[in-house]
């Protein structure tokens, strides 16, 4: 016989059952017991947006260039760090602790080859802006007290990037308390040896091939004239 009082409460049994359950699997994963989801870290390491549009250091650097420059093997060298890093302790810190960590160290050169050139791409793109600018103020004091004139830094510049044998960088850094243009090999970085890097030209092919083909000069040039960012060397410059 149908008994509407046994009925209703199992209706209402039904419903608590249906509320607990629904409590409990939303307490989950305030608890951490949802999956997999708790202690797992996210790639440290992305590539940031260029400064600038793409077409906008022409006609010195081409957007065909930029493309293939920033596109391709910028972006090849943040998904090659990722990969290396994933799952250790290095996937947990800053990309410039990465680097310090693994200089020197023949088990880890991958991991800062990489990483080392996701930094020096980052830096060198803020290293460029369109129609490039002029150092003042403090910025202008120093190379003038460390090279004797701008004319004189931009020759150091070119020559240090010219000096240059096979792939590598020329730097403006901060070494103690002068200015000092340094190159270096492959991916190395000068703040692994203790200097501020405040401008940074790369003179690996892929900058420039589609360009200038073999005429590493003229690129060069072209870029220590018209596209140096002196703002950004500025902003760089150790406060004191």
């Amino acid at each position: 016989m149908y008994d509407r009082k046994s009925n209703l409460a199992l209706r209402r049994r039904g419903l608590w059952s249906t509320l607990l359950v629904g409590i409990l699997m939303s307490g989950m994963g305030v608890f951490g017991l949802s999956g997999c989801s708790q202690g797992v870290a996210a790639p440290s390491i992305e590539l940031p947006p260029l400064p600038y549009s793409q077409n906008a250091l022409e006609p010195y650097i081409s957007q065909k260039t930029i493309e293939f420059h920033y596109g391709k093997h910028h972006l090849a060298y943040v998904d090659k760090t990722n990969d290396l890093i994933k799952g250790t302790n290095l996937a947990l810190l800053p990309l410039e602790e990465i680097i310090k960590q693994t200089a020197g160290s023949p088990e880890k050169a991958a991991i800062f080859n990489n990483a080392a050139q996701v930094w020096n791409h980052n830096f060198y793109w803020q290293s460029m802006k369109p129609g490039g600018s002029k150092p003042e103020g403090d910025l202008l004091k120093k190379i003038q007290a460390s090279f004797g004139s701008l004319e004189n830094l931009k020759k150091q510049l070119q020559d240090a990037a010219l000096a240059q044998f096979g792939s590598g960088w020329a730097w403006l850094v901060v070494d103690g308390d002068k200015l000092k243009v340094v190159k270096t090999g492959n991916a190395e970085n000068p703040m692994v040896q203790g200097q501020t890097p405040l401008l940074a030209i790369d003179v690996w092919e892929h900058a420039y091939y589609l360009d200038y083909q073999n005429r590493r000069a003229d690129y060069v040039k072209a870029l220590i004239d018209n596209l140096l960012n002196w703002e950004f060397a500025a902003a760089n410059l150790p406060k004191v």
